[in-house]
């Protein structure tokens, strides 16, 4: 499912590369990750056999383009694609809004192919969503090889639906960022169907330029109180002269006293009620931080207690950990990229607290930690 950082007005959308084993799922996002400037791209993490197939998933968050005043980042993902490795499929699926089915144009791997399609289709179904009503793309892969199927075979075999498909080769790249391009229209426009992007904000209507702008200005020019009304002059006859109009200052409203606060107990802040028992002085110190103007102070304490937080997922990097607990893994890479910044603003600091309550959501909706 995707997010929206209303803070940041951004939209944060995953798109799983799925398909049978060594179709050349990695492969499109190694080549993905070469082609996109290191601006508009993350860390791309990976967890490979010694026979180099991607056994867990590979990570790669993307920042495209913008809908209305909203920049859109992809987080992309593979899945093992062999069969035996069908729980972590799921789990790296949970969540998608679309998918790239990478399919191996080689005739000995057609059935493969058939059986990680269905193996999709089974899949999304017990996460409630129909592959009939959701973003997908047909990659026909290895494109370069001799002796691959004819188009009209795998599409009558495995599309149709008649989605978007497109000829590739993910060896050398060719093809492979038209299909990114492919699914990133399919999940915004779906994203747009269920209203998940944010309205534009309000934006002062644009004014006239130069004479133009003269014109208009003088024409929607309001008198001001005490001003005298221009009246037309007779040709060949005196200027008739107005007596200037005397104008009353308002009377003076003296303000009302604001009384002092009356000492009681002091509540608590968003984040620290989240926040589990060890990290609740985290929680408290980002708080007060924020709140006096500290905001360098106030990411360190955030990132101190995500990292905390995250340790409770168990062993393993803090992509494994945030994965794990379905954080969103483009919000850490950047918090991570904040706590190298020499001078932080206020909405750097919300930004912090948003993910910092985030995770403390996430542990509290799968129960952790334990002791709680």
């Amino acid at each position: 499912m995707s997010s929206v950082n209303l803070m940041a007005r951004e939209v944060a959308a995953k798109i799983v590369f799925y398909g049978p084993g060594l179709s050349g799922k990695t492969t499109s996002l190694r080549k993905i990750y070469e082609t996109v400037r290191p601006a508009h791209r993350g860390e791309m993490m990976s967890i490979a056999t010694e026979g180099d197939r991607t056994l867990f998933f590979d990570f790669l968050p993307v920042k495209v383009e913008r809908v209305g005043d909203c920049s859109v980042r992809l987080a992309l993902y593979t899945v093992p694609g062999q069969v035996f490795y069908n729980a972590t499929r799921k789990l790296v699926l949970q969540g998608a809004d679309g998918v790239v089915f990478v399919a191996d144009s080689q005739p000995e791997a057609m059935d493969a192919n058939r059986e990680s399609l269905a193996n999709l289709e089974e899949n999304l179904f017990e996460h409630g969503i129909r592959l009939d009503r959701f973003p997908l793309v047909m990659q026909w892969n290895k494109r370069d090889l001799d002796g691959v199927l004819p188009v009209e075979v795998l599409r009558k075999e495995l599309n149709p639906r008649g989605v978007p498909e497109l000829e590739t080769s993910a060896a050398n790249g060719r093809g492979v960022l038209d299909t990114l391009k492919a699914i990133t229209r399919l999940v915004i426009k779906d994203l747009r169907a269920k209203r998940i992007v944010p309205p534009p904000r309000p934006t002062a209507s644009a004014q006239p330029a130069g004479l133009e702008a003269q014109l208009t200005q003088h024409l929607q020019h309001r008198q001001q109180p005490g001003a005298v009304a221009s009246q037309p002059v007779q040709s060949g006859g005196p200027v008739p002269r107005v007596a200037p109009v005397a104008v009353m200052p308002p009377p003076r409203v003296e303000p009302t006293p604001i009384p002092a606060p009356q000492p009681g107990p002091k509540l608590l802040g968003a984040a620290s009620a989240l926040a589990p028992g060890d990290m609740f002085d985290h929680a408290r110190a980002a708080e007060a931080a924020f709140m006096t103007g500290d905001y360098a102070t106030c990411v360190t304490a955030c990132t101190d207690a995500i990292r905390r937080a995250l340790a409770f997922a168990g062993e393993g990097s803090l992509g494994q950990q945030a994965f794990l607990l379905r954080v969103d893994g483009a919000d850490l890479l950047r918090l991570q990229g904040l706590g190298t910044q020499q001078h932080l603003r206020v909405d750097d600091a919300a930004f912090s607290l948003y993910v910092m309550m985030q995770v403390f959501i996430r542990l509290n909706a799968v129960g952790l930690p334990n002791g709680e």
